[in-house]
Order: C-alpha cells, then structure tokens, then sequence
C-alpha cells in the first residue's frame, strides 16, 4: 500500500522536472514584457481575430489566439502576487492595461470601417459565457503554468491552451459592441473576457505557491491570511454571474 501511494505521488508531483527558480522566473517575467515587438504583434493578432470574427471564420480566429502576447501578462501578475512582489504586479498589470486599452481600439476601429455590420454566429459565441468557460479556463491556466515551469519547456503545451482559453476574441467582440452599440453583447463579451483572465490567474498563482517560488518580501502570517480571503472573495464575486447564467442556459434548453 506504501509502495502505491509512493508510485502515485510521483506520478502528479510537480517538482521533480520543475525548472530552476531562477529559470522559472526569468520565463514568466520575459514573457510579460510589454515591448514594441509584442505590442506590434498584439495589434495584427487583434486584427486578424477582428477580421475572422467578423466573416465567422474559425480558422482565422484560431491563428490570432496562437499569436497573442497576453497570456504572458497574466502569468507575470500571477508570478508577482506568488512572489510577494509588489513592484513587478504593478508593472505587469500596467501593460496588461496598456495592452487592453489598445487592443479595445484597434478592434473598435476596425469593426467601425468594416462594411460587414451583422453579428456572425463567432461573434454571437462570445457574448453567452457560462460556467464552462470557468472550467476551461481553470484547466487552461494549469496546463499554461505547469508547461512554463517545466526542465524542458513544454512549448507544444502554449498554443494549445492559448487556443483553449481564447483571450483575444472576447476582446475584439468588445470592439464589435462599442463600434455598434449594443451593450448587452458588451456585457457578455466582457464578463468571458474577466472569466478568463482571472481563473488563468488563479490556476497559475496555485500551481507556483506549489512550487514554493521564493518570496522578494517576506509576509506575516496575517498578510498572508488577509491575501487568502481577499483571492477566496474575489473567486465568489467572478464565479457566481457564469453559474447563474448557466442554469439560465440549460433551462432554456430544457424548456
């Protein structure tokens, strides 16, 4: 019976082919860089998920969510809350705002000049999120961190969950809403947007206390317990709108 709870401890242990600290750190914080080249490619990706949102291509949208740099911030701000390290956080959050900002333009402006003014069944896609999205984006942002943090960087691993946590469509749905004013599909496309960002978060932040990455500053036990219930309440105030909106969801269908 030892034996077999030894053999399975191995088998879902993390650490045993986790990357240095050192080399951990150096992955997610170079991967949250906000510079002219990711921020040239935010804006072609943006367009390129604008335009196959647009003709409801879904191999188009597919190419711009392997392209898009802003799973790295995510993953950078879950490494600055893990490490206690406040100065990082901000600086990341501050780019993964900055991204937003632009992001949300350039998908306005472009569904502003675009001839094609009727919501595609792509579109229509991203304005219903549901309890589901929670799920996918919880194990998305697991296999994300788990791959990152791995000796030999699971590379096959990012487009996947890129592909699986779809950061980048919500977005320019966002841009559709503005440019078209319809507000509802607004509120829709920005709730799976906040679902997706924040549980990609949470998974990372989880996985890399896991891995004891070391703290920059060092936290009471009271600091500590005040963070733990301020992440508990925010996971409750994200969470609750997809499970309601889900019963609604089979409800209907069942109607």
């Amino acid at each position: 019976m030892n034996e077999f709870k030894e053999t399975l401890k191995k088998v879902f242990t993390l650490a045993e082919d986790s990357a240095s600290h050192e080399e951990i750190k150096k992955r997610i914080i170079s991967g949250g860089q906000v510079t002219g080249t990711n921020m040239c490619i935010l804006i072609c990706a943006i367009l390129i998920a604008s335009v196959g949102l647009n003709v409801g291509s879904t191999a188009v949208i597919i190419g711009a969510m392997l392209v898009s740099p802003l799973m790295g911030s995510i993953l950078a701000m879950a490494y600055g809350v893990a490490a206690a390290d406040s100065s990082q956080l901000r600086r990341n959050l501050y780019g993964f705002i900055l991204q937003l900002i632009i992001s949300m333009i350039v998908s306005t402006v472009y569904f502003l000049l675009s001839p094609l003014n009727e919501p595609t069944s792509e579109i229509l896609a991203r304005t219903q999120p549901s309890f589901y999205d929670v799920i996918i984006a919880t194990a998305g942002g697991f296999a994300g961190i788990i791959g990152s943090t791995r000796h030999d960087k699971a590379n096959n691993v990012i487009p996947g969950v890129a592909i699986a946590t779809a950061l980048m469509p919500p977005v320019c749905t966002c841009g559709y809403s503005l440019a078209h004013g319809k507000w509802e599909m607004l509120s829709g496309a920005s709730y799976l947007f906040l679902v997706n960002c924040y549980f990609i978060f949470l998974s990372a932040f989880i996985i890399l206390e896991i891995l004891k990455i070391p703290k920059v500053s060092t936290m009471s036990e009271k600091q500590w317990k005040r963070l733990k219930k301020f992440m508990i309440r925010n996971t409750i105030i994200v969470l609750l709108p997809s499970i309601l909106l889900t019963f609604f969801m089979i409800k209907d269908k069942h109607s």
